[in-house]
């Protein structure tokens, strides 16, 4: 059942790397009932980013771009919106609009590599990173973005040091992104079979921010390796506190349960998984945990992994 680990670690990713700010320039809002200028819309769209309005903030954008198109934040913050579209092309064409107009712009490099690394083109999204590191040595989100680019090629070792590099430069009174970072830094440990470094920082993280059902998790997986079934069991239901529809982690508890020999409650959990996956429509994984629900349901010994 290793898949449904790295299931989470996308999801995780996926969230984790949402950290790059929606900038835009110190701008007056308007106050006279003249036309209104390029800057005018360009407020207008980040108001409407802010508001989760993506489509109307597109609008603006496009409109401040058709009003003026040498203003590179506007295609800065356009791409930005694609990205969260989940329009990859049109968010790197957008960025590479900006960097035509501000070769030395950092959050358009940012912004292409967040694209790229979406896209699965990993080298390119690093190849952006190392930009943004030259351009601007002590920006953690490069060294940090640049790190997941690297987890993904499954250059451990270089994921690693990247993400060493963004702790030494990120604030440390920045609880919620540290632990983000100790929770990938220990992603890279357990990969690397490096069960002491991922343990140590997945409760790092959870030192930092309690509330993290991913950190909890991944140290769930990490006990499980150990031998720990108890403290599998645990983490895992510390997640499920945090994150009730985490249908992996029903999963993964479930498959610990059932090998310690806790069958009934391993059904229960399996079940619950099997019911989270349908109604997420995750039609493939509520398969699985079905098909698996019946394997395990037979007489004759099988073997599977949890993490």
């Amino acid at each position: 059942m290793s898949r449904f680990y790295r299931i989470l670690i996308s999801l995780g990713i996926v969230v984790a790397i949402l950290i790059l700010p929606f900038k835009t320039q110190a701008l007056a809002a308007p106050t006279s009932s003249t036309a209104i200028s390029a800057n005018d819309f360009l407020i207008l769209g980040v108001e409407k980013t802010s508001q989760g309005n993506l489509q109307q903030a597109i609008e603006d954008f496009t409109q401040a771009i058709a009003l003026d198109s040498n203003l590179a934040v506007a295609y800065i913050n356009r791409c930005l919106v694609y990205i969260q579209l989940g329009d990859y092309q049109y968010a790197t064409e957008d960025c590479t609009q900006a960097l035509q107009h501000n070769p030395n712009n950092v959050e358009a490099y940012l912004n292409r590599g967040l694209a790229y690394y979406r896209q699965g083109r990993y080298q390119a999204a690093v190849a952006d990173y190392n930009q943004v590191t030259q351009f601007n040595p002590v920006d953690y989100r490069a060294y940090y973005n640049r790190g997941l680019a690297r987890f993904e090629q499954e250059d451990y070792q270089g994921a690693i040091a990247d993400y060493n590099q963004a702790l030494r430069q990120i604030l440390q009174q920045d609880n919620q992104q540290l632990a983000t970072i100790y929770n990938d830094r220990g992603l890279a440990y357990l990969q690397q079979g490096n069960l002491s470094g991922a343990m140590l920082d997945f409760s790092r993280a959870i030192r930092l921010n309690v509330n993290d059902a991913r950190a909890y998790y991944n140290r769930g997986c990490a006990c499980h390796r150990q031998g720990d079934y108890a403290g599998a069991i645990r983490d895992f239901t510390h997640s499920l506190q945090h994150h009730p529809n985490q249908a992996e982690a029903y999963v993964n508890r479930g498959l610990v349960r059932y090998q310690v020999g806790y069958q009934q409650a391993a059904f229960e959990d399996l079940y619950r998984a099997a019911k989270c996956f349908c109604n997420q429509g995750q039609v493939r994984a509520y398969r699985q945990t079905l098909n698996l629900i019946q394997k395990l349901r037979q007489p004759s010994p099988i073997s599977f992994e949890v993490a």
